[in-house]
């Protein structure tokens, strides 16, 4: 936990700041336009890194028949055809796992983003984030526990709008999936992940999580268009 001490305090106080400086245009919605804001940004900053990972893509979708025909050659030696497919993926300066390393190093951010929401207080001071709401619902609080006051209640409501956006992002990047196999599967079900977490973390954490989505699927379909598409 100490370790992340700092982190979340640095976010702090860039979430109040921003929060600040956006009041004038948004008014009582300045918090969650904050953490859209501090999400984008992270995820401008990984930019390059989903540049490669779309290049790291296209090569993948080019060796696909090389890496097929390995498969068959070496069905009846797993070792072998782990050998050699790995040695193919280094000569061509190729990794499998290449695609998952935005995802991955996402993962820092959005648990200091959590933890600015599930804290009473940060740098020994009080948490006055926790005092902001979107619609009514605080951005500190859960969908599960707000559970009591009924699944038709304002702040309930706010939950399930949150859940119906991040289910139709999740469609969209699905179907953005081009890879065949397990991995293709895996990508194509790991988004609707989203939205069942989104049900347990605080809806702050959930917006992130919602801004990040919409962001990823936007810029697969650049990328795809300008990078990770085969020649013709």
């Amino acid at each position: 936990m100490f370790l992340l001490d700092t982190p979340v305090s640095l976010a702090y106080d860039l979430v109040t700041g921003l929060a600040e400086v956006l009041r004038p245009v948004t008014g009582g919605l300045a918090a969650a336009a904050a953490i859209i804001v501090f999400t984008a940004a992270v995820r401008l900053l990984m930019v390059p890194l989903a540049v490669s990972a779309a290049r790291g893509e296209r090569t993948r979708a080019r060796l696909l028949p090389r890496v097929q025909a390995l498969q068959k050659k070496h069905r009846r030696d797993p070792e072998r055809l782990r050998r050699e497919t790995a040695a193919l993926y280094e000569a061509e300066g190729a990794t499998p796992l290449a695609g998952c390393l935005p995802m991955v190093v996402q993962v820092p951010f959005f648990m200091v983003m959590y933890r600015l929401f599930v804290s009473a207080s940060v740098g020994g001071h009080q948490n006055l984030l926790l005092a902001h709401t979107l619609l009514g619902a605080p951005l500190g609080q859960t969908w599960v526990g707000l559970l009591g006051g009924g699944l038709l209640a304002p702040p309930s409501l706010v939950f399930l709008g949150l859940f119906a956006l991040l289910a139709a992002v999740a469609v969209w990047t699905s179907r953005q999936v081009t890879a065949d196999g397990p991995m293709g599967t895996a990508a194509r079900v790991v988004p609707f992940g989203t939205v069942v977490f989104a049900a347990f973390v605080p809806l702050a954490a959930g917006l992130y999580l919602l801004a990040s989505g919409l962001w990823t699927a936007v810029e697969r379909a650049v990328l795809h268009r300008r990078i990770a598409a085969p020649a013709v």
